[in-house]
């Protein structure tokens, strides 16, 4: 009887699916119809942020120590390039949250025991034109969290000093 909650990706069932599909692009050689293929794009990809010329530089070289040529070639032809230059910032995840123990401390707030399990997975792609010449993942690949919250007043811990003073 306690509550769940899901966040899922529409394309990737696995964190090891997502990966692949982000390793398997060859910079220089894959295009957008690659990207279409494996599921990469931001209308079979939701929560992909779609970034301009101004934001790759802003996320790559603002206030770094960095020049050029420590980056990755296939980043700086993406500066280079300008206006012609894009990218995406995919955030793809699989989680689960469910709410465990005692219904009635649940309930009337006096101890709520949360589990969150999944992956979560991020990828950065760029591109000139409609070539990929850049593309690197992260994220975490298990999510295993536990979150118990105890509220010893329960349903009186939120009402706060107003209620008492009457103020």
């Amino acid at each position: 009887m306690l509550p769940k909650a899901r966040t899922e990706s529409p394309t990737f069932q696995t964190f090891e699916e997502a990966r692949a599909a982000v390793e398997a692009l060859v910079p220089q050689q894959s295009n957008l119809a690659t990207l279409s293929d494996k599921g990469l794009t931001p209308d079979k990809q939701p929560n992909t942020l779609i970034l301009t010329h101004a934001d790759i530089v802003r996320r790559v070289i603002n206030g770094s120590v960095l020049s050029k040529d420590d980056l990755d070639p296939g980043i700086v032809t993406c500066i280079n390039a300008r206006t012609s230059c894009h990218g995406w910032e995919l955030n793809i995840a699989r989680i689960a949250k469910v709410r465990t123990g005692n219904f009635l401390a649940d309930f009337v707030n006096f101890k709520r025991r949360t589990e969150t399990t999944g992956w979560r997975f991020n990828a950065l792609i760029l591109m000139v034109g409609d070539v990929v010449v850049y593309r690197g993942w992260g994220g975490q690949p298990v999510v295993n969290e536990v979150e118990v919250t105890t509220n010893p007043l329960g349903p009186l811990q939120d009402m706060g000093p107003s209620a008492v003073t009457g103020r």
